[in-house]
């Protein structure tokens, strides 16, 4: 049966072997064999045109963001302004006598009816 102490001593014993490897590997500047450089897709990368991807991709992002934040603030400000459909008719009926346009008993008359 192993012990718990033999197997750390192992485990640092070949921490520092396995270190030492990697930092040689990189050192002699061929990269393990690959035959890559450095950085992604061998030093090539996207140029120009990954540069300019990402500034379309990342102004759609915040334009999209920006939109969406307005289309709520605008959804929920418009609940706030339309009355109930109850309270409208007799609102416009309000307004209609108000500016004169029918009297007092086709108000009467009319709010009864509403209200029936």
């Amino acid at each position: 049966m192993i012990s718990i102490r033999s197997l750390l001593l192992k485990l640092t014993a070949f921490l520092p072997l396995s270190y030492a490897s990697n930092v040689f590997a990189q050192q002699r500047g061929d990269y393990g064999c690959w035959g890559i450089g450095p950085g992604m897709m061998g030093g090539w990368g996207m140029g120009w045109f990954g540069m300019i991807f990402m500034l379309f991709f990342w102004v759609l992002v915040v334009a999209c963001l920006v939109f969406l934040i307005k289309w709520l603030i605008q959804a929920t400000k418009g609940e706030k302004d339309v009355p109930s459909g109850r309270s409208k008719p007799i609102g416009i009926l309000k307004e209609r006598y108000a500016k004169g346009e029918i009297n007092k008993e086709e108000f009467e008359k009319i709010k009864r009816d509403l209200q029936s």
